[in-house]
């Protein structure tokens, strides 16, 4: 009757029974597209995000170990973020806060870091090992006791 194997004659026309024409179909039932949709868009696109009031601040400071500082020397060194000096080097990094692992590596090389914050217990071992913390701000934060 004029359907050429497409069902009613409305479906030939334009996306048909394919849901509607680009993201049509997508919200919340949309089963059939959630593949597609979370190849293009991730895993972030269904669902709630989250309520925080428009006051709340976001805390974007990075977050480094020592470790990764000193693994990393040479690439802070190309950034601009680092210069050897005569005394060892001088590090620079106003937006990070500083961060401890178990145990700290040695170097022979002493270390003058300029740093945003950083923990108490970061603060003494780095002292004990001969290098100097700079902090910026003048709050310390307390490091958690782990048990």
């Amino acid at each position: 009757m004029g359907t050429h194997g497409t069902g009613a004659r409305k479906n030939k026309r334009h996306s048909g029974h394919h849901g509607g024409k680009g993201m049509a179909g997508t919200g919340k039932r949309a089963d059939h597209k959630k593949t597609l949709i979370n190849k293009l868009y991730g895993h972030g696109y269904f669902g709630k995000q989250g309520i925080t009031s428009k006051k709340t601040q976001k805390d974007k400071s990075k977050k480094i170990n020592f470790n990764s500082i000193v693994n990393n020397l040479g690439s802070l060194i190309k950034q601009g973020k680092a210069k050897k000096t005569t005394k060892g080097y001088d590090i620079n990094l106003e937006k990070d806060i500083l961060l401890g692992n178990k145990q700290i590596i040695k170097i022979k090389e002493k270390l003058t870091i300029k740093i945003k914050n950083a923990s108490k217990k970061v603060i003494e071992e780095l002292k004990k090992e001969g290098h100097e913390v700079q902090l910026i701000s003048n709050s310390v934060k307390n490091s958690k006791k782990e048990e």
